[in-house]
């Protein structure tokens, strides 16, 4: 099933003048039509999975698939108007079939037959979008398509197999289609987050003097494994910017009495990444430590106050960054306090809590708010929770202190 509200792209697409999307990116694909969009796509080229998703929000989607992955969308999917060509993998239904004698004549009733391509064709799939696109009557429309991810040859490929559409770059209908949220999507960001922290408190069980980045990252992922399987789901992957000490990157730093320990960390549920983070300590941290930290909450707490419906990203950046300043950090800047998070090719996704960002926070978006600092030869502090904006503010997905703990008095 979509992840995408109909409603909602129609109007978008109303408002941009577009009579359609046209998707290429394999993440886009699959928020729109509800299904991977295949091992074609390693490539990074486009055209073996694409995505069409008319103005008319009653018109059904429709999608250029390969036949290794079109099973998968017909299970999904039913409803979409599919168009299906050949990739490299050969593959056969044998149902029925007990003899080698009887297999030609398993891939001549499926259709099967004839030589395959090295990869997969651009140009049968970029005939088969025409078709699609002439069949309900849009070939001759004003379509967006995600340029930010369409490479350039690909598009000039394009322009000529399908030459009387008006292309026009809809990434940002795309963007803002992603960042309102629909209630699974919301679902799979909560579990991410819950599975997150679950791999933080085993991560602060593991912390003590000697121990290595690498063995606060094994705990954290195992934590993380752990809490998603008691929850009932299961993790798509997961990742983690853990850093101990003074030296921000260095991979073979040991806790040492004193050491800060920041945690950035994620886990993803059905390809949708949450991200938080948390600054312990293992030991009393230094004074300028505990100011700069004290500094830092009084920074998030001031631009948690602005996240509400109607106000700005903009406006979130400024009064963290005002904070700042008047806490001391005259030349303390940083390009964003947070963004979006969802299902993108990255942890972080637009829109971001950047200067002068003129995005309007709505409700239904779920947001990464983050204070951080970094000093090479001191150490990285961080706070950073995830919100669920709704019609009244923020809710936080999010349960653990925000303080900079010590973990030598905790019992870990």
């Amino acid at each position: 099933m979509s992840d995408m509200d109909r409603t909602r792209a129609e109007r978008l697409m109303e408002e941009a003048g577009l009579d359609a999307l046209v998707l290429f990116q394999p993440e886009a694909f699959q928020y729109a039509i509800g299904a991977p969009a295949g091992v074609a796509t390693m490539w990074g080229r486009a055209g073996a999975a694409i995505a069409l998703v008319p103005g008319d929000a009653l018109s059904s989607l429709g999608a250029v698939i390969s036949d290794h992955a079109a099973g998968m969308l017909r299970q999904n999917a039913a409803e979409i108007d599919l168009r299906i060509h050949r990739i490299w993998i050969d593959a056969v239904d044998l149902s029925g079939v007990t003899a080698i004698a009887d297999i030609d004549g398993a891939y001549r009733r499926a259709g099967s037959i004839g030589p395959r391509p090295e990869t997969f064709d651009r140009a049968t799939c970029f005939n088969l979008l025409f078709d699609l696109l002439r069949d309900k009557r849009l070939d001759s429309g004003r379509i967006g398509i995600d340029l930010e991810f369409m490479p350039a040859a690909d598009f000039e490929a394009l322009k000529l197999a399908v030459p009387n559409v008006r292309w026009v770059d809809g990434s940002l209908v795309l963007r803002r289609l992603r960042a309102v949220k629909l209630p699974v999507e919301i679902q799979r960001l909560r579990r991410a987050a819950k599975a997150a922290e679950g791999g933080l408190l085993r991560m602060m069980d593991a912390v003590r003097p000697g121990a290595a980045v690498t063995d606060l990252s094994a705990a954290w992922k195992a934590g993380a494994s752990d809490a998603a399987k008691a929850g009932g789901f299961a993790l798509s992957s997961h990742w983690d910017f853990i850093s101990v000490g003074p030296e921000l990157s260095d991979m073979a730093a040991k806790v040492m009495p004193g050491a800060l320990i920041k945690a950035d960390v994620g886990t993803l549920v059905e390809g949708y990444s949450s991200d938080g983070a948390r600054t312990f300590s293992y030991g009393s941290a230094s004074r300028l430590a505990q100011e700069i930290f004290k500094a830092l909450e009084t920074a998030f707490h001031a631009g948690l106050e602005q996240i509400k419906p109607g106000n700005s990203f903009g406006a979130v950046h400024d009064a963290m960054l005002g904070s700042m300043r008047r806490d001391g950090f005259g030349e303390y800047y940083r390009g964003h306090f947070g963004h979006s998070v969802g299902g993108g090719v990255g942890i972080e996704e637009w829109p971001f809590f950047s200067a002068g960002n003129p995005e309007v926070v709505e409700a239904d978006m779920v947001v990464a708010l983050e204070a951080p600092f970094y000093g090479q030869n001191f150490g990285a502090l961080m706070i950073e929770d995830q919100f669920l904006v709704t019609p009244a503010g923020a809710e936080c997905m999010n349960s653990l202190p925000r303080g900079l703990l010590d973990l030598s008095e905790s019992g870990a």
